[in-house]
């Protein structure tokens, strides 16, 4: 593998028109604003208040869409996914996450979900997990150097419950490399080492034009 995907790939920068993404430093505003969303988010799945207080919830809901709207802008324009310091890399729709390991054998992160990602019976839903396995491939397959690549596939077994409000580590590897191909590999693990879930996948990498 090589450090540079452009000395596999000189398209690289141009595959189906992907933005050349850079980080984004929004300020301490938008870091207060996550973290209050993300609050927001737990109350949303889990408070139980009178019908005056889901009106004026709904009011001031109304009030930070009014405030927001106007300033819409562009996928890679907003700071959201785009601030590596903040968890989840500054975007809600991602659970919180943060890159403990980026390296090119490997990836690994720390995760902790909340009320908000619960299926039932205060475990995290089944179909939360693809999405934290997605995310750690796409990390693995820039931090292995490899072009840019789509999932073909995933696939997920689910050993244990996942837990709330639980500190996790994922960790993903490219178990192999087939020229566009990259079979990639996943896995959620507890403190106290317990596999949760485990996942595998196939990443292929863009021809000239493909979005």
């Amino acid at each position: 593998m090589t450090d540079d995907p452009r000395a596999l790939d000189p398209e690289y920068d141009s595959h189906g028109g992907f933005p050349n993404f850079t980080p984004a430093e929004p300020g301490p505003g938008f870091g207060r604003f996550l973290t209050a969303m993300r609050r927001a988010q737990d109350l949303a799945v889990s408070a139980a208040p009178d019908a005056g207080t889901w009106d004026r919830a709904a009011d001031l809901a109304e009030e930070l869409v009014a405030l927001l709207g106007p300033s819409e802008a562009a996928e890679g324009v907003g700071p959201a996914n785009r601030v590596p310091a903040l968890p989840g890399a500054g975007s809600l729709l991602m659970p919180p996450y943060r890159v403990t390991e980026f390296e090119p054998d490997g990836v690994a992160l720390e995760v902790q979900f909340s009320r908000f990602s619960v299926g039932g019976n205060n475990a995290v839903h089944g179909g939360v997990l693809p999405l934290l396995f997605d995310s750690v491939f796409g990390m693995v397959i820039h931090a292995a150097g490899r072009p840019i690549s789509r999932t073909a596939f995933l696939h997920v077994d689910y050993r244990k419950v996942t837990p709330i409000d639980t500190v996790l580590r994922a960790r993903g590897w490219v178990r192999e490399a087939q020229g566009r191909k990259a079979f990639v590999n996943a896995e959620l693990r507890d403190p106290d080492g317990n596999l949760l879930a485990e996942a595998n996948g196939l990443m292929i990498r863009l021809l000239p034009g493909q979005p």
